[in-house]
């Protein structure tokens, strides 16, 4: 049986206090195994990107447990959490997030230079990395320079130059037009067979749901398993 890359149990997350407090999730329970595809689907605001950033440690759960690969990273003091998401995990959101400053290259040899690896072996990985993404002859282009598909892309590449085994994915298509986005759909699968690497993918399209192993919906604070085959609880139409 694959390894269990997280676990959840009881997470809850809240904002505010008093009668200003805002439960986002309430109670969640959930198991990611190694090399599984998993969307997170749900209507708008019910929490799938807060889900996302804990799951990714950019956020900090109010209460429950949340394990990595068999450790509580955030009983971890906050430096230790900064390089264990830097080295493990890798992230990719609706918006890129590229440096406009720098070229393709220097933006996906960032991670390994906050790794600490040196400008040469940084420069080799990110070369590799993007030329997996077929971008070989885009290297040296800035953002302002790159299509949309393109500039996420180089976001894929970036989160995978460090070869993470996890990548979390923020409405990876939600800024692409209809073909585009299929196109980098079927890169985040190659991915994940090529490499074995955990794909998490929060999205409001269907069809890129659908192609995910697991299809799992936010409701009422809570994770529900959902089959893609399946009328789900609410209009997939209305996913924002």
């Amino acid at each position: 049986m694959a390894k269990t890359v997280i676990e959840v149990r009881n997470l809850t997350k809240s904002y505010g206090e008093g009668a200003s407090r805002v439960e986002v999730l309430r109670g969640v329970d959930l198991d990611i195994r190694e090399g599984e595809r998993v969307a997170i689907v749900g209507p708008s605001g019910s929490g799938k990107s807060t889900l996302l950033h804990i799951l990714g440690t950019l956020d900090r759960p109010s209460s429950g447990e949340v394990r990595h690969f068999g450790r509580n990273v955030f009983a971890l003091p906050d430096p230790e959490i900064s390089r264990f998401r830097n080295e493990k995990i890798g992230f990719i959101f609706q918006f890129h997030h590229l440096l406009p400053e720098f070229n393709a290259l220097e933006n996906v040899m960032l991670p390994a230079l906050i790794a600490g690896y040196t400008i040469a072996e940084a420069q080799k990985m990110a070369r590799q990395v993007l030329e997996r993404v077929g971008l070989a002859q885009r290297l040296t282009h800035r953002v302002g320079e790159l299509s949309g598909g393109e500039r996420q892309r180089v976001a894929i590449a970036r989160a995978l130059v460090l070869r993470p085994p996890l990548i979390l994915a923020d409405e990876p298509t939600g800024n692409l037009d209809v073909r585009t986005a299929r196109e980098v759909a079927n890169l985040l699968l190659q991915i994940n067979r090529s490499y074995a690497t955990t794909l998490v993918i929060v999205t409001h399209n269907p069809e890129l749901a659908t192609m995910m192993e697991r299809v799992l919906g936010l409701s009422d604070g809570r994770v529900i398993e959902l089959s893609p085959d399946k009328p789900w609880p609410w209009s997939q139409e209305g996913l924002e």
